[in-house]
């Protein structure tokens, strides 16, 4: 039986791309327009696992989507690193002087704000997903619209690439997260992990704990705040560390648990970041 692979986006999104990549081209893809379905299909078993964006290189993080790891329960097992490459597609037979609008995920817009600085004649419009909207242009033969998607979105649907790599950093890399219901089995040491920590409401509570991490070779490689709505004033920091020696990781863990406030893990894994 087949791996089913929660994704947001249709075929030929980055998320479809990253799915194919880990879990090969025999899963049951899964497809969701937006991120929720894709976590809550996993936490009830509807798939066996989900991909999930949660930074970029330039936009940066994807704060919503930690809030539904931490609602929904649920586990990271692994990350992928996987280069973007925006390309602006269309209709066979058009210049980019015919096109009015433009249409892709907020993020990808985002990501290609000296493109559009260069080309002011072109509305921009926020929609679900890269893919789809290629999907929606071949399907209805929509003139004057073009989206942003990958190369091989323009592949499935038949859209002519009317520029190429159009991000403004060409080196643009977007961090997915593959995230399962139950806690995973490692077969080797991890040495990096992701958790939620509710600070206590003290004074330098946040500068004492950053210093106990540092003491501990703990490498923050990201944290986000985020208040915690019932408890006016107090804060929940969502952090991703890379370790080196598994023991002083754990001591840390318990130390931040003792002394600083409720803690709760989301996943031990391997970096992958090159």
């Amino acid at each position: 039986m087949s791996l089913k692979i929660a994704i947001q986006g249709v075929p030929g999104s980055f998320h479809h791309q990253v799915a194919l990549k880990n879990f090969g081209s025999d899963a049951e893809i899964l497809a969701f327009n937006t991120f929720e379905p894709v976590a809550k299909s996993v936490a009830i078993g509807e798939a066996d696992f989900g991909v999930m964006a949660i930074e970029n290189s330039i936009a940066g993080a994807i704060l919503p989507n930690y809030d539904l790891i931490d609602r929904y329960e649920l586990n990271i097992r692994d990350e992928f690193y996987l280069p973007i490459a925006h390309q602006f597609m269309a209709l066979p037979g058009q210049q980019i002087e015919d096109i009015l609008e433009v249409r892709s995920h907020p993020m990808a817009l985002l990501q290609c704000k000296a493109f559009f600085a260069k080309h002011t004649h072109i509305q921009q419009f926020d929609d679900v997903d890269t893919a789809s909207v290629a999907k929606r242009i071949a399907d209805e033969k929509l003139t004057g619209m073009a989206a942003v998607a990958s190369e091989i979105a323009a592949e499935i649907y038949g859209l002519e690439i009317l520029a190429r790599d159009i991000q403004t950093v060409k080196d643009n890399f977007t961090r997915f997260i593959i995230l399962q219901k139950e806690k995973p089995v490692q077969d080797i040491v991890p040495n990096k992990v992701s958790f939620k920590i509710t600070i206590r409401n003290q004074k330098g509570g946040l500068a004492k704990l950053l210093t106990m991490f540092s003491d501990k070779d703990l490498n923050l490689s990201k944290i986000q705040s985020i208040p915690v709505i019932e408890k006016p004033w107090d804060y929940a920091f969502f952090i991703d560390a890379e370790f080196d020696n598994y023991g002083q990781f754990q001591e840390a863990m318990e130390l931040a648990i003792r002394d600083f406030g409720d803690l709760k893990i989301f996943g031990e894994y391997t970096s992958r970041k090159a």
